[in-house]
């Protein structure tokens, strides 16, 4: 394993290199070979969203009740999603956290910020910034989560919303999946920025920045109000024809993907090498300064829309100033 780059004094642990790229899809004049190797890292290796896509075929396949079950809202099934999701979570959240911060078994390395997970600061329900995110994640997160999830199949399950199949729809079947991850950021980062409105900010998405050293219990602690604006992306799916599968890979892309890109680390090592990414940099800097990169590293909607900071010095000046315009 390489050692860090020299970071920036008294700013990061670890960082990438400087300035961070931007994606390439949008870029114009046109970058085909450029997407082409983009659209390869995404989808031919093993990363967090081939696995959420692997974990959507296999939770579809095995531990989805059933039609006739879900044609009427009962107690039963609706509680085997929400104690599905639980597990689930808790599983990649809880996994990441015990690997990266109880057990610290890479100590520091590819760790963004120095700094340890908060404890004994009122700032954060019960004085502890794990607990409170834990607290957070599995009520307000898993909560709503839940219960689009479960609004989904509900409707499916009475002909409500149109579905379709691999079989039928072989074409639209494949390039779902591969818009599902646009469309998704494309919602989170309007969505994001309005959650900055002020008013709204103070109400509700103040506190998922009560992090500004995240970990991977910080991806889906927010407000009640928050959680359910940020998982309405899936109701794309009551006018779409979609397959279920479709449906579940769209919320664990925004159910489990925020504890990867909010792990605080970028990547996983083990046995002295790097395993698997995980820390996004470019959202890192989002909970540092706040006021810049709304959306997600995989599109360049905050090239496009004037509010991307690309980790330089150059950068943070822009957007400090920037914030000071909007809260004048």
């Amino acid at each position: 394993m390489t050692p860090d780059p020299t970071p920036k004094a008294g700013t990061w642990n670890h960082h990438p290199d400087l300035p961070i790229p931007v994606s390439p899809i949008l870029s114009w004049p046109p970058r085909p070979v450029a997407w082409i190797k983009w659209i390869a890292q995404y989808w031919l290796t093993l990363s967090s969203v081939t696995i959420e896509l692997a974990l959507a075929w296999g939770v579809y396949a095995w531990f989805q009740p059933e039609w006739t079950q879900m044609q009427t809202l009962s107690p039963g099934w609706i509680a085997q999603i929400w104690l599905r999701n639980i597990v689930l979570l808790t599983l990649v959240a809880g996994g990441l956290h015990l690997w990266l911060i109880t057990l610290k078994r890479q100590g520091r390395t590819l760790k963004f910020d120095a700094r340890d997970q908060t404890a004994s600061n009122g700032h954060f329900t019960f004085r502890n910034q794990v607990w409170d995110n834990m607290f957070w994640s599995l009520i307000s997160g898993v909560g709503f989560w839940t219960a689009y999830e479960v609004l989904y199949f509900w409707t499916a399950a009475n002909g409500y919303a149109p579905q379709i199949n691999f079989a039928d729809n072989p074409i639209w079947f494949i390039a779902w999946l591969l818009i599902l991850p646009i469309w998704s950021s494309f919602h989170f980062y309007w969505v994001h920025r309005w959650l900055h409105w002020p008013p709204l900010y103070k109400l509700a998405h103040a506190l998922h920045h009560r992090n500004i050293n995240i970990g991977p219990w910080a991806g889906i602690s927010m407000h009640p109000v928050e959680t359910a604006i940020y998982f309405s992306s899936l109701l794309i799916h009551l006018v779409v024809p979609s397959h279920p599968v479709h449906v579940l890979f769209h919320a664990y892309l925004n159910g489990l993907n925020p504890a990867v890109s909010h792990s605080g680390f970028e990547g996983i090592v083990s046995g002295g090498r790097r395993r698997f990414s995980a820390g996004d940099f470019f959202h890192q800097l989002h909970h540092r300064y706040f006021e810049c990169n709304y959306g997600t590293a995989e599109m360049p909607w905050d090239v496009m829309f004037g509010s991307f900071h690309d980790g330089s010095d150059t950068a943070t000046r822009a957007t400090r100033e920037r914030k000071k315009q909007m809260y004048r």
